[in-house]
């Protein structure tokens, strides 16, 4: 069954805010069984909204438009779904008199342009007293149900769930079954070199890609005479795909990266320590950032100056000006020092010039340098990023944990030096 999302702001098209209505309305009424065939960002702008809705009547069968609900002048989303409809806009008395108490209730008073959020197109159908000042409604347009939310994401994705999700499931027969793979440690092209014959193995078999360096996301999504048949399908599409990716593959659609080195780390028993400098704690905060990371990590030490090296980690002061902060030498002494004041059983460290200055002839913005302490000696890395200061930072970040992942799923670390990656 086709359906279709709507985002309605002048501010979403201009780049302005992000469209984040969108995205999650696109997954979330692909799970209930539809073919999303667009999703749109649309000005404030009346007559050019009329015109998109009855476009999109004549050819989806549900259609969920957010935003332009509220009491602004350029709030026309309700005029323009009545003009779609080909009918007027009125007062809802019991819209108008559940906003009137619950102005009362916070101390405010009904005034005109409030007033104004309760005129609704003749014939459709209230979704509920309103979550904030705007109701939410139904409307026949067309061939098409369509459902109008206000734009505030977290008030959208709720009525969504609560009153739209149990009136459009049985509409949308599901024979689609989708499963996600979440990789990190191979760029896109190697990983679709990988998997560039699977979907002649498998009957009905989509395989679809997103990537946000470093991680891939790989979407496997199978169609068939009905939702168990296509689900068998995904299901034996995704071992295929696990068995030709290997270890980056990480976990599914609802994995994190970070989460899957924490689950690694628990399941070997062992303990971490961190000593950051150009990452600036983001490799902590990931690892911090799921529930449960203090069975395992023991500190996290942002140490940004030559003078925080010395006295936090006992880097030697001959290391630093002999080799400087960003350099092998100096990584090493950090996470040996990390691990000296904790007793982890891992430590990582990275430095590195993250840019946009800093930079030099002998030592470029991008370049960082990693190590992994343990036991049994030393691990290091060079890597050598092109981007923004956030993109060398996040990458810096998720090869530290590849680091450490490598060292929880193999045996210790033992002393060498790798090369780039």
């Amino acid at each position: 069954m086709r359906a279709a999302i709507v985002t309605v702001g002048t501010e979403l098209v201009r780049g302005e805010v992000p469209d984040a209505n969108g995205a999650w309305l696109a997954a979330r009424v692909t799970q209930l069984g539809f073919r999303v065939q667009a999703v749109t960002a649309l000005a404030d702008d009346r007559e050019a909204l009329a015109g998109a809705l009855r476009a999109l009547g004549a050819s989806e069968r549900v259609v969920v438009v957010t935003g332009g609900l509220g009491p602004a002048p350029d709030d026309v989303t309700a005029a323009a779904a009545a003009d779609a409809a080909g009918v007027g806009l009125t007062p809802d008395p019991m819209v108008l008199e559940l906003l009137r108490r619950k102005l009362l209730v916070a101390g405010r008073e009904l005034t005109p342009a409030l007033a104004r959020t309760a005129e609704l197109p003749e014939g459709c159908e209230v979704l509920g007293p309103p979550v904030g000042v705007a109701p939410s409604f139904r409307l026949r347009i067309g061939r098409a149900e369509v459902y109008f939310l206000p734009g505030d994401p977290d008030t959208a994705t709720r009525v969504f769930d609560d009153l739209v999700a149990r009136r459009i499931v049985a509409l949308g027969l599901p024979d689609e079954y989708q499963i996600v793979l979440r990789t990190c440690g191979l760029p896109e092209s190697a990983v679709g070199e990988r998997l560039a014959e699977l979907e002649g193995l498998i009957p009905g078999l989509r395989v679809g890609y997103r990537a946000l360096a470093p991680e891939v996301d790989v979407r496997l999504s199978v169609r068939a005479p009905d939702v168990a048949e296509a689900r068998a399908l995904a299901e034996r599409a995704a071992v295929e795909a696990r068995t030709r990716l290997g270890g980056v593959v990480f976990g599914d659609e609802h994995d994190t990266f970070s989460a899957a080195v924490g689950r690694a780390l628990r399941a070997r028993g062992l303990t971490l320590a961190l000593a950051e400098s150009c990452t600036g704690g983001l490799l902590g905060a990931m690892l911090t950032a799921v529930p449960g990371a203090s069975d395992y990590l023991l500190l996290d030490a942002v140490v940004y100056s030559n003078r925080a090296k010395e006295r936090v980690l006992g880097v030697p002061s001959e290391v630093l000006l002999g080799h400087g902060a960003v350099s092998l030498e100096c990584v090493r002494a950090m996470a040996e020092g990390a691990r000296r004041v904790t007793d982890a059983d891992l430590a990582l460290a990275v430095s590195g010039v993250a840019g946009p200055g800093g930079g030099s002839a002998e030592k470029p913005v991008g370049l960082v340098h990693l190590c992994l302490a343990s036991a049994s000696g030393v691990t290091v890395k060079t890597e050598r990023y092109l981007g923004d200061r956030a993109r060398v930072q996040r990458l810096a970040a998720f090869a530290g944990l590849g680091m450490i992942r490598d060292a929880c799923r193999g045996p210790a670390p033992s002393s060498g030096v790798s090369g780039c990656g």
